[in-house]
């Protein structure tokens, strides 16, 4: 079920749910997160289940149930099946309908779309599936007001944007195991180079994207003051991975883009929450 994955996932959709113009009760709020989490655990052993043979072949994933013989390939898709109804199921029944809708919509898409149409077919397959990691704080949004706004779109959007540099960077340092998979990431279909260029492009975007809750008066200066400051030494670090002329150092830097990125986008999320309420 990808649990570490899984925790970033539902700390977004907390948020959602947090700082939306509404309140429901603790018991509602608890089970409808539990149903999104059950939703993503679902998607992630869809994912393992059509990607078994790529995770064998990969470093990085040859741990996995499926590979090591932990679990079937069969297992793993009935409980994938039964954990997705199981999802959207109690998510209708906790929260609402529009809420169960997007979050099927996000399965679906992280499963046809990203895993089985786009991930073995272009280099642009995290910038398009990385949608579906995007939809949390919505689920969260909607699960609280049961209607739709500005306010989760660009929360949609900072992970949307954020996506492509922390999963390049990963495919920077990981580029031998996704080379071994014969997976098309761009750093093997483009070269590391463009990969740098891509990064950076990303990683500057993101941080104009950042800025969007203050300019529609969304957050105070908490939020753009602390933005700022992490935005850019996101940006300096993929500057500096630009710059860089070395095979080794690119692994070494490309490692520290991937875990400050973790980190980045979780502060993010934690201080639009924290704006919000003081």
């Amino acid at each position: 079920m990808k649990p570490r994955v899984m925790s970033l996932v539902i700390f977004t959709c907390v948020v959602g749910i947090l700082i939306a113009p509404a309140q429901i009760s603790f018991l509602n709020s608890a089970f409808s997160l539990i149903a999104v989490a059950i939703g993503a655990g679902a998607a992630g052993a869809l994912n393992q289940w059509y990607e078994a043979d790529l995770d064998a072949l990969m470093k990085r994933t040859c741990l996995r149930p499926i590979p090591t013989g932990k679990i079937t390939k069969n297992q793993a898709l009935i409980f994938g099946i039964i954990c997705s109804l199981l999802s959207i199921i109690l998510l209708y029944f906790f929260s609402n309908f529009l809420s169960a809708s997007i979050l099927f919509i996000t399965i679906l898409f992280y499963f046809f779309i990203y895993t089985i149409w786009l991930k073995r077919r272009t280099s642009q397959n995290i910038v398009i599936g990385g949608a579906a990691g995007a939809f949390p704080p919505i689920i969260g949004w909607t699960i609280a007001t049961n209607s739709l706004s500005f306010e989760p779109i660009i929360l949609f959007l900072i992970i949307f944007f954020w996506t492509p540099s922390h999963s390049w960077a990963l495919a920077l340092f990981k580029n031998d195991d996704y080379k071994n998979a014969n997976i098309p990431m761009l750093p093997v279909v483009s070269g590391i180079q463009l990969t740098k260029i891509n990064i950076l492009i990303y990683g500057v975007i993101l941080f104009a994207v950042s800025l969007l809750p203050f300019l529609f008066n969304f957050v105070g200066f908490i939020y753009i003051s602390a933005s700022i400051v992490l935005g850019l030494y996101y940006v300096y670090l993929c500057y500096v991975l630009f710059l860089n002329k070395t095979k080794d150092n690119d692994s070494i830097i490309a490692k520290k883009i991937f875990l400050y990125s973790i980190i980045y986008l979780f502060l993010i999320f934690l201080i639009i929450l924290l704006d919000k309420f003081i």
